[in-house]
């Protein structure tokens, strides 16, 4: 064992496991010096990938840390690639703490930005990109549906369909390129060769638009099933959206127009994520806050998925306004007139009654959305690039007799380049900034 620490770029580590008082927690550490630091801390390293009982102590005064389970993990056939070490510690806020500052006390050793493992393990080539947004919707998932669609993308769902799709696009690319040194040789027939890319460059863009025309079945997942509820002022917004959350989430009163800007409650329904939305009141109004709160509410129901269009017993219905949203009438304070509105869902939110009924309705109108959970596009980023993609691809495939066959050529290359970019084998410097700040620190 030595006290030098190799100088080959800095450590990171991070806490793995979640803050605040637990039985266990882990500290991740990912770097050259992972290795020198467990022969700091815990008197050496044990046998690769197990757990050893060790005691750790601190490396500048010796005092003993804690009693710990260590592993030792060398790369690159690690999570990050690079040498790693996790350390199970007792977990107390104190003894956390004591550790992570004997950590931040050796040299080339520091604590880890948030999605900087994450970050080495793409840039280290153990995931591409898809794989790391994986890991980020993962992290996010709030719902089961989230959960398992997160998990596809995680497994490589959309990395290895794009990887197949990006490698044809190079198939294509390499014949063009071909036909371009060699066209003054006269071994290849210029008609047959455009003709044959023309046919697989058409089939490769409708295996694209197959997956693209999804109806943003994945973004909407991840994101969740906006429901908008609107209506007149005092149809019973406010309090169907309390009692369908359980909570005190809006403020109710018999006063129209106390709801000024939306309210936004996230649901579980089912295992599907879903969004319910209290908004203003729809009315011609001469107060200035109130009518933004109305053009605001036109705004949430144009980018709605459903509408609740509410009713109440004892007052108007909205005559228009509702654009050509999907729309399910309903029904409020059932209670003060029983029976009335006959084929309308009916519900009360004082009694509780038809709200299962409606609750089943949103359920069924989000899982219809969703579809299977199995699209491959999760991202405006995929859906963005494989688009480009597929309007490259489409310009070679519908290009007459004589085009010039240096636009062929440029056209597959961008269109490789595209389906790269989804992957994050090019252009992904800002994507990454965003992506990984976004994660938990230890990730």
């Amino acid at each position: 064992m030595t006290d030098a620490l190799p100088d080959r770029g800095d450590t990171i580590f991070a806490p793995a496991s979640g803050f605040g008082r637990a039985a266990v927690a882990v500290v991740r550490i990912s770097g050259p010096a992972a290795g020198a630091v467990l022969d700091r801390l815990a008197g050496g390293r044990p046998e690769p990938r197990r757990l050893s009982l060790r005691r750790l102590h601190d490396p500048d005064t010796r005092a003993i840390l804690d009693q710990a389970l260590v592993a030792w993990l060398p790369g690159p056939t690690t999570a990050t690639g690079e040498d790693m070490a996790e350390l199970h510690l007792h977990g107390g806020l104190a003894v956390r703490a004591a550790v992570l500052r004997a950590l931040a006390s050796v040299p080339d050793c520091r604590p880890a930005e948030a999605g900087a493992f994450s970050r080495r393990a793409f840039l280290n080539g153990r995931i591409d990109l898809t794989e790391a947004e994986g890991i980020a919707d993962l992290i996010d998932a709030e719902t089961e549906a989230q959960r398992v669609q997160a998990l596809r993308q995680l497994d490589g769902a959309l990395g290895r369909q794009v990887a197949v799709w990006r490698e044809t696009g190079i198939e294509l690319l390499a014949g063009a390129e071909a036909a371009l040194d060699f066209a003054d040789e006269g071994d290849v027939d210029a008609d047959d060769l455009d003709a044959a890319l023309s046919g697989r460059a058409a089939a490769l863009r409708d295996a694209i638009q197959g997956a693209l025309a999804d109806g943003r079945r994945g973004e909407r997942l991840r994101e969740g099933f906006c429901v908008v509820l609107a209506g007149a002022p005092n149809a019973g917004k406010s309090t169907l959206l309390n009692a369908l959350s359980g909570r005190d989430a809006a403020i109710v009163s018999d006063i129209p127009g106390t709801t000024r800007d939306a309210i936004e409650v996230r649901c579980d329904l089912g295992g599907l994520p879903v969004i319910l939305v209290d908004t203003a009141g729809l009315r011609a109004t001469e107060d200035a806050i109130e009518a933004e709160g109305v053009k605001r509410t036109h705004r949430r129901i144009r980018s709605a998925d459903l509408v609740l269009h509410l009713v109440p017993a004892d007052g108007p219905a909205v005559a228009d306004g509702l654009g050509d949203i999907p729309t399910l009438r309903v029904r409020t304070k059932s209670d003060l007139a029983p029976g009335a509105g006959e084929g309308t869902l009916a519900v009360s939110a004082i009694t509780g009654a038809g709200l299962d009924a409606l609750l089943d309705a949103v359920q069924a109108a989000a899982a219809a959305s969703f579809g299977q959970g199995d699209a491959l596009v999760t991202r405006e980023r995929h859906r963005a690039a494989l688009t480009r993609a597929a309007g490259h691809l489409d310009r070679v495939a519908a290009a007459p007799a004589g085009f010039p066959p240096e636009l062929i050529a440029e056209d597959l290359r961008l269109a490789v380049r595209a389906l790269g970019e989804v992957g994050g084998h090019v252009g992904v410097e800002e994507m990454l900034d965003r992506l990984f700040s976004g994660f938990c620190i230890g990730k």
